[in-house]
């Protein structure tokens, strides 16, 4: 299995003694067939982002090819996952290769999984330095992305001319906590680049677990009013938001800002708003009730528990909303 990186943090120091810091950097590119010792620099490969780009067109191009509409929940996943506040850089490869191990390897995996790490502090006193890096961080992410938006607008081109499918993986997002911050920020920077275009799917499915983000991101509705909400929703086929009220992390990112709405990784969507018909939300209190002992506070456990996991792979396979209310026992 290949792991995936990209890093807007800062490298530091030389050659076996390299790591990834808290401050942010230029972009850089990794990959590792290792499977121990991630958290060491030295174990990854730094690759230009021409070489790290035709590697991973070369890896979703081995994907098996699904030309049957109907066989689309079957069809395999290149998959971002954004970790958020208070993650040190082995904080992050750590979580992230958990759920690659879980989630996206073996014959039955989703996929691939690509980490993007941006220059959390990894302090927990450090609420208001990782909100303005993760700000900062969103220019780099949507470098990022608006290379991948190019990329599928011309897959979606010479689909049409051929009348052939050239894609054989759907693009999809995990954002955690602040990292749906970074996101925000990123797909609004995209947006407006690109001219703001109107439903062009660059996202199949966009995982907001315990976001720390406005509730009423979303206000906007089915009009367009050129907002961050708007920009996410014009640019992802549908959008999930995991949340629960036994979220106390995001109880305390509340408490700090002394303004604006509740979080939507504790409260989920606003009510008083009617939301794009693309976004939904799915309280997972019911998983989160008595964590057996080791597990992370709640904030964390989302990625741990196993019947989360299958909550979420259901949804990034795009099972319809339904379906996957009545599968898991859901309201």
């Amino acid at each position: 299995m290949t792991y995936w990186m990209i890093s807007n943090r800062e490298v530091n120091g030389k050659g076996a003694n390299r790591s990834l810091g808290l401050s942010e950097g230029d972009l850089t590119y990794w990959t590792t067939d290792r499977q121990t010792g991630l958290t060491k620099l030295s174990a990854w490969t730094d690759v230009s982002a021409k070489a790290f780009r035709e590697a991973l067109i070369g890896a979703a191009q081995a994907f098996p090819e699904f030309a049957d509409p109907a066989d689309q929940e079957e069809q395999k996943h290149v998959t971002l996952f954004i970790h958020g506040y208070n993650n040190s850089w082995t904080d992050a490869v750590e979580r992230y290769q958990q759920i690659a191990d879980d989630m996206f390897s073996g014959r039955d995996g989703l996929g691939l999984c690509i980490l993007f790490t941006w220059p959390s502090d990894g302090l927990k006193s450090a609420y208001y330095p990782d909100r303005l890096e993760a700000r900062r961080s969103a220019d780099e992410l949507a470098e990022v992305l608006t290379t991948l938006y190019d990329y599928l607008v011309l897959q979606q081109d010479a689909a049409m001319r051929t009348g052939q499918p050239t894609c054989r993986a759907k693009v999809s997002v995990i954002a955690h906590s602040m990292g749906n911050f970074v996101l925000q920020k990123a797909l609004q920077h995209v947006w407006t680049r690109r001219n703001q275009p109107l439903l062009v799917s660059m996202i199949n499915q966009l995982l907001m677990v315990a976001a720390d983000v406005d509730n009423d991101l979303f206000k906007g509705g089915e009009g367009v009013d050129k907002t961050d909400g708007d920009a996410i929703t014009n640019l992802t086929y549908r959008v999930t938001a995991l949340y629960s009220g036994l979220d106390s992390v995001l109880g305390v990112s509340a408490g700090l800002k002394h303004f604006g709405k509740r979080r939507l990784g504790r409260s989920g969507l606003d009510r008083n708003e009617t939301p794009p018909d693309n976004v939904w939300d799915i309280d997972c209190s019911k998983y989160l009730k008595n964590l057996p002992k080791g597990m992370p506070n709640t904030h964390s456990a989302y990625f741990e528990v196993t019947k989360i996991q299958a909550l979420m792979a259901d949804i990034l396979r795009g099972v319809d909303r339904q379906v996957i209310l009545a599968r898991h026992g859901l309201p």
